[in-house]
């Protein structure tokens, strides 16, 4: 499983033989390092409606045909734009070609009426990836680890302001003890800087069985 960042809260995951793009934000991303039009991808999830998450989702999709993962709401919109969806909810799981997508809780705002954000636990080649999306730390995460676990790999967000800042996420590596801790949502604006040092002495405290693993835009890690 190979995850390429995007910068912000974007990710290209390669595994299953397919691409997926988790939250398209690029234009407009002074993190990124990709423009949308150089995107192939096989699936778009999207984890929320706000600006930075959705992005330039609709923009890639009418050009890719890739597959839409997202929440029922917004699959409604997009379907309104003579887009297809797949209108999943919290708790819900559909098995594609390349694994499975089960919506999983995310305290934060929708971005939509009506609606709500949501994660994503992706199984796949063996592995099993928690995406967090936008969120505020919740014991619902050790559902992760005690229901739906072992997480081989937790995307998080730890810049604070609109999410997790470093202690939360550390607190949530202890609900979840993932094999590895990979940050997110941070440092494309001075507003969510965050200390990365800092989440590494956390992390090995909190859960000293999970390994940071900070992946800088533009740069890709294999799992």
């Amino acid at each position: 499983m190979q995850l390429t960042f995007l910068g912000h809260a974007a990710w290209l995951v390669e595994t299953g033989g397919k691409k997926l793009l988790f939250d398209p934000f690029l234009t407009g991303n002074p993190a990124a390092t990709r423009q949308a039009g150089e995107i192939e991808c096989d699936y778009v999830l999207i984890s929320h409606a706000h600006g930075d998450h959705i992005g330039d989702a609709e923009a890639i999709l009418r050009r890719t045909g890739a597959t839409c993962v997202t929440t029922n709401e917004i699959a409604g919109d997009l379907s309104a734009k003579g887009i297809e969806a797949h209108g999943m909810h919290l708790g819900g799981k559909q098995t594609f070609d390349f694994g499975s997508v089960k919506l999983v809780v995310a305290l934060h705002g929708s971005g939509i009426a009506g609606g709500h954000a949501c994660g994503f636990l992706i199984e796949s080649e063996g592995k099993k990836l928690y995406f967090a999306g936008d969120t505020a730390l919740t014991t619902d995460m050790q559902l992760l680890r005690d229901v739906w676990g072992p997480i081989d790999i937790a995307l998080l967000p730890v810049g604070s302001y609109f999410t997790m800042d470093v202690p939360d996420a550390a607190v949530a590596c202890r609900f979840i003890e993932p094999r590895f801790c990979v940050p997110m949502h941070y440092g494309t604006f001075p507003l969510i800087a965050a200390d990365i040092d800092d989440l590494r002495r956390r992390v090995a405290k909190e859960s000293p069985k999970t390994e940071v693993v900070a992946i800088a835009p533009g740069q890709s890690h294999n799992f």
